[in-house]
């Protein structure tokens, strides 16, 4: 294995632009419209000399890190501000020469140590070093003229026993072993609010993408479905049902998660809405279609609830409850099989978690844990690629999609910066309806330009069209 480079952290800059849905995406207790998405730019300096830029982006998603009702989507926007200030000012306070995950390892804890004092939880305060770390390896792949996947592989971000959660893990045998994809099934979200067919619609859009389930289905050939719950069962079951009469018109098999948001408080709730799905019989062929349960019960009690007595007939994953590197290891003591893998949670934990995944299937001689990949409303660029390339290298099969579909691509970017972005990956992204946008194909993404230089793009975003934070 190549020694991991020793970087200096020079500059650290924020950026935000805003992003207005097409339709309106409801998840949980939110219908979102529009939010900022973020960007971090790192400056690195080698240890010869040489300096280098990074980058990375992702969403302001509100009512997702933090749940509190009395907050408004704006104090949510403020929130995800603060932590971002507050990783750049912790990396740069000793920006001392370190690999990409030392500088990682250097500041986690007392970052988030310093979140929660003002009052920030575990999740949210994830969200500034998530963007600084990938910006940082972006830039040291860029310096070194490799891609993610061969930076990974080789282990150059120096992931290793720097903290305590990482030791004791094969690192270099692990990471050599990753085999990447060439394209990657796209699950296509259905939020609480969205039509399933025209007859539900009382007001089209009218651009000439896809509207409802039904249209989405035609236009893109997924396969692979997440399914949104509200925690009303009879109401769940109503919708489900409508789904299905959609989804069960195609002669292949389909698959889908069914995300309960945390809308359940408690296990018997859950419960209910699966005895309720296993007793329609329209709804059969969909029960049989679900790989598994996302976070149905609110975070404050997912933890607490002991799911090994529990028999919902599906593997559950936790996904908001997952605040801290150790969760995981928690979470599978309460009967959870699995996790997600989000880049907004920080792209080493999803590394960590599929280490961990390997390590307890190999003891238990199974298959039983497993890494979901989930979309946070992923815009096209960086954010979308970044997140691609690292589920894929995870070896996850299929990700959540939304962004392409409640977001019309790049139509609100500089014309140059969606024409280098398509220049760079003409696989991922094609141009229709006036704007470069994500490219779907039989329900499939492809993959293969992201073996490029740096974290998974060969272009970047325009930074003089965006507004600093």
């Amino acid at each position: 294995m190549t020694e991991a480079p020793r970087v200096t952290l020079r500059a650290i800059e924020l950026y935000e632009r805003p992003v207005t849905l097409r339709m309106p995406f409801r998840f949980g207790v939110v219908t979102l419209r529009e939010a900022p998405q973020a960007f971090a730019r790192v400056q690195v300096v080698l240890p010869d000399g040489r300096s280098t830029w990074g980058a990375a982006a992702e969403l302001m998603a509100p009512k997702w890190f933090d749940k509190n009702l009395a907050l408004s989507n704006e104090d949510n926007f403020g929130q995800l501000r603060a932590v971002l200030r507050l990783a750049r000012d912790a990396y740069l306070s000793d920006a001392a020469p370190a690999t990409a995950f030392g500088h990682f390892a250097r500041h986690h804890d007392a970052h988030q140590r310093a979140a929660g004092a003002q009052g920030f939880n575990p999740l949210l305060a994830s969200y500034g070093p998530a963007l600084v770390d990938r910006a940082i390896l972006d830039a040291v792949c860029r310096a070194q003229g490799i891609s993610f996947y061969a930076a990974m592989q080789d282990n150059l971000a120096g992931i290793g026993d720097a903290h305590p959660q990482f030791a004791g893990f094969a690192w270099d045998d692990f990471l050599r072993a990753l085999r990447p994809a060439e394209r990657i099934h796209a699950r296509h979200t259905v939020g609480l609010v969205d039509a399933i067919t025209a007859a539900d619609q009382q007001e089209r859009v009218g651009d000439g993408l896809p509207e409802t389930l039904e249209e989405v289905v035609r236009a893109y050939g997924h396969r692979y479905f997440k399914l949104k719950v509200g925690g009303k069962v009879d109401a769940d079951l109503d919708r489900l049902q409508a789904i299905a009469s959609v989804l069960d018109r195609a002669p292949q098999p389909y698959f889908a998660s069914l995300d309960g948001n945390e809308q359940y408080e408690s296990a018997e709730g859950v419960q209910a809405l699966v005895r309720g799905i296993q007793g329609r019989p329209a709804l059969r062929r969909l029960w049989e279609s679900i790989l598994f349960i996302e976070q149905p019960i609110a975070r404050k009690l997912a933890l607490d609830v002991d799911l090994r007595a529990a028999d919902f007939g599906k593997p559950v994953i936790v996904d908001e409850s997952d605040g801290e590197l150790e969760t995981f290891v928690q979470a599978r003591a309460r009967g959870y099989a699995g996790i997600s893998s989000k880049t907004c949670k920080g792209f080493y934990k999803s590394v960590l978690n599929a280490a961990r995944c390997a390590a307890w299937n190999r003891e238990e001689g199974g298959e039983r844990y497993f890494l979901s990949a989930e979309d946070l409303t992923t815009q096209a660029g960086l954010s979308v690629q970044q997140d691609l390339a690292l589920v894929n290298l995870l070896g996850v099969t299929h990700v959540e999609r939304n962004g392409h579909h409640y977001v019309n691509g790049m139509a609100a970017l500089p014309q140059a910066e969606q024409q280098a972005f398509l220049r760079a990956h003409p696989d991922v992204y094609e141009e229709s309806h006036g704007a470069v946008r994500l490219r779907i194909r039989d329900g499939e993404i492809a993959l293969a330009s992201l073996d490029t230089p740096g974290f998974a793009s060969g272009a970047l975003p325009d930074f003089g069209a965006m507004r600093a934070i």
